[in-house]
């Protein structure tokens, strides 16, 4: 585009974008618009000149909250924007999302979370899987100085570096994140001299001059396509509002934002049309005609009624294909590690837009051999070793599955996990519910203790991931629940996290035979019958809880819920109203495991059943020790469960 064309389409959509915002500003004034109404006025020229050289509905895009203007550069629609400040029914997220949480997933414009570095990764990831299949797709993130020092921008920077995805990483400084001066976020003298560290080019300019950002960008496209690494751009823009509507920004002293309107990109492009030829008549006229354009998108995003509670979902999960049948397995005495390992081989087999990523994947086969000779028959396009990043790898894989790839994830251990729970419970788990879009993911951390590993290396989470809506959690005991385990979580459309537990991989062999009817798989298992007392238990509790009860005189009957989130209680309820009596064993402590959910809905269910209150064994509130008879006296063992069986029975037996 040359400059006098780039002038005349910018100048349109910065003045769409001011009109609109001073009208969103009135709205807020009357109670129309409610929340955080956050305005973009002076970072116009950085969000329409970084926005104008990519392609809408085909570049991956992830914009922020002062990205106003770009979204509508980037094709959004001006009444669902407004509709979406109102959050009325005519919102695109139907106001479940906060009122500057743009986005439209079916045109690759990814929505941002709060969470402001935790945006990006999710552009690497939708990027790499375009081009993954064949598209020369680029993509576009953006982040603030404040956001620019968060973990997830090194680790999105450093992978998008490392596996030569090209996405244009643009910072945009304000000077204040929030009220927080520049100088109080970072010492080095440009933001953009990071990039020498990732191995790619930075470049910090005027974010002001509409050209000027063009320009960059453009460049910066080219480049990209030449070498495929991404790149940093650092455009030194302005904030003229306080952070948002309720901050009147006293924090700016007046020289600063004197000096400021000097550089004022709406003013000045103005002046740069008249001086190359524009026509005050025809500014004029412009203006006119966006004004009539934004009240009558006023007019009709008044209009819609509020939302209805009927517009929320009855669930945060994704519907499942209950008739989805897949080509059926069988194999003889597998162990729990080689099941894992057979429904891996099965699903990248099957799936030629699967994938597998993680720590130590690749030649090594991953730390517990679950991943052993993958790499050899798929790829590395298949099976991809990460950087140590939990977090942006798992936003990198949601990224991915918003474009057609199909991935799953192996935390080295479930420990590690929690260095990823802004991706996990706030991104991943309310994709759906916020965007109406399904993000199939699967997530697999071998777990537990019992091999001395320590605190580090051997707690179980099932109870701390357990609780955010929108995950599920799968904790399978035997060699066929691991194996359909994967399955399951694999096919499911939402985030599916399978806890493996370490101890029990390498336990005792069985066959496996799966039909193909994945349907079949979501239930809870139950191992016995029996009449005096149910048991549940799950990972390498249920082994122990087995081998206990099949020795003794009274008559326990013993389950698996399998799937602990959400949690389908229901035949476990009908066992408790048999027997009468319940017995929760975890080997996670009373305060990090679930199983205080599963008795308190016993309680609530079976309170005229039971005929004893329902009884919790699990370890101490404490993490789990280092030496082995320290563990050993932490986890609860045969004898531990056994005692409390027989107390709880009593007289009974």
């Amino acid at each position: 585009m040359d400059q006098d064309s780039l002038y005349q389409v910018a100048y349109y959509y910065i003045c769409l974008a001011r009109s609109m915002e001073t009208k969103i500003k009135e709205l807020f004034k009357k109670g129309h618009v409610k929340g955080t109404v956050i305005i973009c006025s002076g970072n116009e020229a950085t969000s329409v000149g970084m926005t104008l050289p990519f392609r809408s509905g085909f570049d991956v895009l992830s914009l922020m909250h002062r990205d106003f203007a770009g979204h509508l550069v980037s094709g959004a629609d001006p009444l669902k924007l407004m509709c979406q400040y109102m959050a009325n029914s005519n919102s695109p997220t139907h106001g479940r999302e906060g009122n500057v949480h743009h986005g439209d997933i079916l045109k690759r414009r990814f929505p941002m979370i709060s969470h402001l570095g935790s945006m990006v990764a999710l552009t690497v990831g939708g990027v790499w899987a375009a081009r993954s299949r064949g598209e020369k797709v680029f993509g576009l993130t953006t982040i603030g100085d404040g956001g620019s020092s968060t973990g997830d921008i090194h680790e999105s920077l450093n992978l998008a570096s490392v596996h030569r995805v090209p996405v244009l990483f643009i910072i945009e400084n304000n000077h204040y994140a929030y009220s927080t001066p520049t100088a109080l976020q970072y010492n080095c003298e440009k933001l953009s001299d990071r990039a020498v560290g990732y191995g790619i080019e930075g470049k910090t300019i005027d974010g002001t001059d509409v050209w000027e950002v063009y320009s960059a960008v453009y460049d910066a496209l080219q480049g990209m396509a030449e070498d495929s690494l991404p790149r940093i751009i650092e455009c030194m823009t302005l904030r003229l509002e306080g952070h948002a509507v309720y901050d009147n920004a006293e924090y700016v002293p007046k020289e600063e934002y004197e000096k400021w309107l000097l550089r004022e990109p709406f003013v000045r492009l103005k002046e740069t049309l008249i001086a190359r030829g524009v026509s005050s008549e025809d500014i004029e006229s412009l203006h006119e005609e966006i004004d009539v354009l934004v009240d009558q998108v006023v007019t009709e995003a008044l209009s819609f009624s509020r939302p209805s509670v009927t517009s929320l979902p009855s669930t945060p999960y994704a519907p499942r294909e209950s008739t989805i049948k897949i080509a059926p397995f069988s194999a003889k005495g597998l162990r729990n590690q080689s099941a894992v390992a057979a429904a891996l081989d099965y699903i990248l087999e099957h799936n030629p837009d699967s994938f597998i990523c993680g720590q130590d994947i690749g030649v090594y086969g991953s730390v517990f051999k679950t991943c052993k000779g993958l790499i050899n028959k798929f790829g590395s396009e298949q099976v991809i070793d990460m950087p140590i990043c939990e977090s942006a790898t798992v936003g990198f894989c949601l990224g991915a599955s918003q474009i057609g790839r199909k991935p799953i994830m192996e935390f080295q251990f479930a420990d590690f996990s929690t260095d990823a729970v802004t991706q996990l419970s706030l991104n991943c788990a309310t994709w759906y519910y916020r965007t109406d879009q399904s993000a199939s993911l699967l997530f697999r951390l071998p777990s537990g203790g019992g091999i001395t590993l320590g605190p580090f290396h051997s707690g179980e989470f099932e109870g701390f991931w357990g609780r955010f809506p929108g995950l599920k959690v799968f904790y399978p005991s035997t060699p066929q629940e691991h194996f359909e385990a994967i399955i399951a979580g694999f096919y499911d459309p939402n985030p599916c996290l399978v806890f493996e537990h370490k101890k029990l991989y390498w336990g005792k062999p069985s066959d496996v035979h799966f039909d193909g009817n994945i349907d079949a798989i979501f239930r809870p298992r139950k191992y016995c019958d029996g009449t005096d007392l149910t048991i549940v238990a799950f990972g390498a509790m249920a082994e122990t809880v087995l081998s206990v009860v099949s020795s003794q005189n009274y008559s326990a009957e013993v389950w698996n819920p399998f799937i602990l989130s959400p949690l389908e209680i229901g035949p476990i309820l009908e066992s408790c109203k048999k027997t009468g009596r319940l017995l929760v064993v975890q080997e996670s402590s009373a305060m990090s495991g679930l199983g205080d959910r599963i008795i308190a809905l016993t309680v609530k269910e079976c309170f005229k059943n039971l005929k004893d209150a329902p009884v919790l064994l699990g370890a101490p509130d404490m993490p789990v020790p280092f030496a082995r008879e320290l563990e050993q006296e932490h986890i609860p063992d045969s004898a531990v469960i056994n005692q409390t069986i027989r107390s709880l029975l009593g007289s009974s037996m």
